[in-house]
Order: structure tokens, then C-alpha cells, then sequence
């Protein structure tokens, strides 16, 4: 039997800082993103070999080992090795056997939230596979807990579920980890709307946003006034570019990214840099309206706001600067499996949403 899955990437387009600890804990947090069309994907084949056969593209690693309740966390496919590990941690199936192969549409460091969907992306491989008892807020929450408990890595909570919900979603996040996704139903028009209306550009250079959210999350530690204070602003630009995005108001939406940028850059010192600064500045010279880094900061995509017809002048103007624009729609769906059995003469689907 094989098993496939899916997950969407996201574009945070309010709100984001606000879901990390300890500022969500203390002060609650609200963030409104979007899944666009490119994905991470995961495929598990059974077999009966007795090992663990690994093919992660994304993580640059292949390596085969003994099947056994824990593998040992090494710095090799550590996502696809912590899901592993909590499932038969969790779920007592004992040591499995299969070839599982991992691979994603944007580069690691993109500020799409590329890790968060991988954990889901495996998770929900596993789910289906084992068919376990997990909906989308438990699978969220497991994903949250491997990647930041588990496995010691940095972030917040939101990328988790924007993958396993997909679609435009308004998030609040409380104390003890909890989480509410509201998700909004934008008319089809806005839609459009928004889709003509913004460029992702990628800078050519990824990052590790591990230091960013360090320094981020130590200022609110500290009682950093102007990054505490900037966070609340950032929180309320949630709120605001809620409306505007069910309203329509793409001017509004404009204004709201600019703040949040400005505001986002009094979190951490490495929010922004040279590279980010100069890209900025030849797409607002050649017509955009705003911009801000997409995910904690650094490097990866940016997202421009432009009026649709100074779009190809913009295109342009950033296609001098050895980075490129990334098409993209909005999607609606989230994370999904599905199986492949295998016959003699037809291979029958099966698969759940």
C-alpha cells in the first residue's frame, strides 16, 4: 500500500509574532493568514524489509536504518524522524517498516512556514496510513508539540494550523497553547482582487529564523517596551486587516502590511538587511504601494501590494536584482491523504479530506 499527503504553505498576512511564546501567553495573540498553492509532500510505502528507508529532498537527506520505536533525533530528516517518534510513542504501533520520501515547492528558510507544513504534511501521511484518530485541531496541536517541544525548534503556532485548515483563516492564541482558528469565507471577487494585487518576490537568500524568534521572544521576556509595544500594534493590525480583507478595501490592506512592516522591524535586529532594504526600495520606486517579509524576517519572500497595472513595471524592476517572483493562488484546502491499493490490473483510491 502507498500512502500520499499534502499540506499548503501560507502567506501571514497580520498578526504574525503574536503566536509566539512567551507574548501569546501573556497577552494573548491574533494572526490572519492565507494558504497559497505550493505544498509540501510526503509519500510512505509499507514494506516488509525492516527498515526505515528515508528520502527527504527538502532536508537533502537519504539514509536507510532499523526499524525500532525511536530513531535517534541526529540532525538528518530530524521532521520526518520526530514524527515518527511521537506516533509510536503516542499510538503504540511498535516498530513500523516503510520508505517514506519528502519534497516541497519552495526552498527551506522561505518564510512560508515550509517546516510547520512538513510536520503536518508527514503527520497526516501517518494518520491515514495507520488511520488514527486525529482531526485537524489535534493534528495542529501535535505538530505544534513535535516541532517546538519535541524537537527544541524556535517558532510559534500559527504555520500548523494554516496547514492542516488551509484556507484565509483569523487565529487566536491563548494561554496553555490554545488555539482558535476562525476561518472567513472571502467572496470570490476579493479573491481576485487580491491575487491581482500582490507579487512574491523571493530575495535569492533563505534563513533560519531561529535567532529572529529568540531575540523576539527575550525582549517580551525582558519587558522590552518598544518591541512589547510594537507587538501589541502588530496584534491589532490583525483585527484591522480582517475588515479590510472582507470589505475589500485594498488600499486599507496596503496601509495595514506597511504598518506591520515598520512594526515588525522593532522586533529583532535581523528582521531586516541590506538585501530586503534594496528590494524594497526598487519596487516602491517602481510603483508598489507596500511590502513586508514573509515569516519572522531576514531573508525569503517578500510581499508586495501593487496596483495590477504597474505589475509588469514592478516585475521588472525586481527582476534586475538576481531574485524572482513566485506565482501563486489562494487555496482553500488543507492538508490532505489518501491510500493506493494496488491489484493485479487496477489500482483502486481512497482517501479522506
Amino acid at each position: 500500500m502507498i500512502i500520499r499527503s499534502k499540506a499548503p504553505l501560507r502567506l501571514g498576512l497580520a498578526g504574525g509574532g503574536s503566536d509566539v511564546s512567551p507574548y501569546s501567553d501573556i497577552y494573548g495573540g491574533l494572526i490572519l493568514n492565507a494558504t497559497i498553492n505550493l505544498y509540501t509532500y510526503c509519500t510512505i510505502e509499507e514494506t516488509t524489509d525492516g527498515l526505515i528507508t528515508i528520502d527527504s529532498y527538502d532536508a537533502n537527506c537519504h539514509q536507510s536504518l532499523p526499524a525500532m520505536e525511536r530513531l535517534e533525533i541526529d540532525g538528518k530528516a530530524i521532521l520526518i524522524k520526530g514524527v515518527y517518534n511521537r506516533v509510536v510513542k503516542d499510538f503504540h504501533t511498535g516498530p513500523l517498516s516503510f520508505h517514506i520520501t519528502t519534497h516541497n515547492d519552495a526552498p527551506i528558510g522561505s518564510g512560508l512556514g515550509t517546516s510547520s507544513s512538513m510536520v503536518v504534511c508527514i503527520l497526516k501521511a501517518f494518520v491515514e496510513w495507520l488511520s488514527l484518530p486525529l482531526g485537524d485541531y489535534e493534528i495542529s496541536r501535535l505538530a505544534y508539540e513535535i516541532e517546538r517541544k519535541d524537537l527544541a525548534l524556535s517558532g510559534g503556532k500559527q504555520d500548523q494550523y494554516a496547514a492542516a485548515f488551509g484556507g484565509f483563516n483569523f487565529m487566536e492564541f491563548l494561554k496553555d497553547d490554545l488555539v482558535i482558528v476562525n476561518p472567513l469565507k472571502i467572496k470570490r471577487w476579493i479573491l481576485d482582487e487580491l491575487e491581482a494585487s500582490i507579487l512574491l518576490y523571493f530575495t535569492g537568500a533563505s534563513r533560519s529564523s531561529a535567532k529572529i524568534i529568540d531575540e523576539q521572544r527575550s525582549n517580551t521576556s525582558k519587558g522590552n517596551n518598544d518591541a512589547v509595544e510594537a507587538m501589541h500594534l502588530i496584534k491589532q493590525s490583525a483585527i484591522d486587516m480582517k475588515l479590510a480583507v472582507l470589505k475589500g478595501d485594498i488600499d486599507s490592506f496596503a496601509e495595514i502590511l506597511h504598518q506591520g512592516w515598520e512594526n515588525k522591524k522593532r522586533m529583532a535586529k535581523g528582521i531586516t538587511n541590506p538585501v530586503i532594504q534594496e528590494a524594497m526600495e526598487v519596487a516602491l520606486a517602481a510603483g508598489a504601494k507596500a511590502g513586508k517579509v514573509s515569516g519572522a524576517g531576514g531573508g525569503g519572500f517578500i510581499m508586495f501590494v501593487v496596483e495590477p497595472t504597474k505589475k509588469v513595471a514592478v516585475k521588472e524592476a525586481l527582476a534586475k536584482l538576481g531574485g524572482f517572483i513566485m506565482p501563486f493562488q489562494f487555496t482553500e484546502g488543507g492538508a490532505h491523504g489518501w491510500k493506493i491499493y494496488p491489484t493485479d490490473s487496477v489500482t483502486h483510491l481512497k482517501g479522506n479530506s
